[in-house]
């Protein structure tokens, strides 16, 4: 995060926001620019990636959905815009730490004993990592005395769109980040990779939540997309995994996505509008998708 801390100074903080006499390096400076930058850095992923996927990838469609809530889209980016603040406060103090040194982040591929190999290994023990990590404390969030107060509010969406890919209730955001901040300071990475990858979290978190299931078939029981999320938040007690399936095969909760099986919400809704234009009207929908948490909601 000291790349985009020593760009924000060099071209904005220094020359135009702090008094000369203030020192780029001095703590609390250091500490208030963090906390601007990455709520401005969170909220710009979070709404020009979630304004793009839901425009050109969610398929509206689904909005016709009974389990669609009402004005659902403004609630998921109320929530979102809200809880973010408070998720950056403790991040703010991860990168402070990475800032002042104490991570094992680097500048140059020299830097790295394997070179390039190295570089490349990182970004793949940086997925598998973050991956077994957010796994286990989102399942962890699932349990009875976690849950309501914690996990509750993101399983509101059944039927997510991508802006309820950052509506977390604050604890439960961090919690589940902690694999990302965690891992530069027990493995080497190089500060230009990181900054990618993060991008790259946030863009797959959003990813999760577009309602777009297509996967190639060959990946399908492989890669952790929205089909599998989508039957996360429908039935609750499966897929908790963030990129792979392999820790939910572990964990003994992996459930091959309903969408695959044609059983998803879009096959709902096709089977939905079938009876209506079979003149059968409401009175003989078909079953309605699960409330998969609501023996939770006791």
């Amino acid at each position: 995060m000291d790349l985009v801390l020593n760009a924000a100074d060099y071209h904005l903080l220094t020359p135009y926001v702090y008094p000369s006499m203030w020192p780029e390096n001095e703590p609390f400076r250091q500490l208030l620019s963090l906390f601007v930058i990455t709520n401005l850095g969170a909220l710009a992923l979070y709404l020009l990636f979630g304004t793009l996927s839901y425009y050109f990838i969610f398929d509206h469609e689904l909005k016709k959905h009974p389990q669609f809530l009402e004005n659902q889209v403004q609630r998921e980016i109320a929530y979102a815009v809200q809880s973010l603040p408070w998720i950056s406060v403790p991040t703010v103090a991860l990168f402070f730490a990475e800032v002042r040194g104490y991570s094992k982040l680097y500048d140059n591929i020299e830097d790295s004993p394997y070179g390039w190999s190295g570089v490349i290994l990182s970004m793949l023990s940086f997925l598998f990592f973050t991956d077994m990590g957010i796994y286990w404390i989102h399942r962890f969030l699932h349990h009875k005395l976690l849950y309501k107060r914690f996990h509750k509010p993101h399983h509101l969406w059944k039927i997510a769109t991508p802006f309820a890919s950052h509506a977390f209730h604050p604890v439960d955001g961090f919690m589940q980040s902690l694999p990302y901040h965690i891992y530069p300071f027990l493995f080497p990475l190089h500060k230009v990779t990181y900054l990618g990858l993060y991008i790259f979290v946030n863009v797959w978190t959003i990813s999760i939540h577009d309602g777009d299931y297509r996967v190639p078939k060959i990946l399908r029981h492989i890669i952790n997309g929205s089909a599998h999320h989508t039957d996360h938040h429908l039935y609750f007690d499966y897929n908790y995994g963030q990129y792979f399936t392999l820790w939910d095969k572990i964990g003994g909760s992996y459930k091959s996505p309903t969408s695959f099986e044609g059983k998803g919400p879009h096959d709902y809704l096709r089977k939905l509008r079938e009876k209506e234009s079979n003149g059968q009207g409401n009175g003989c929908e078909p079953r309605t998708m699960p409330n998969g948490d609501s023996q939770k909601n006791k």
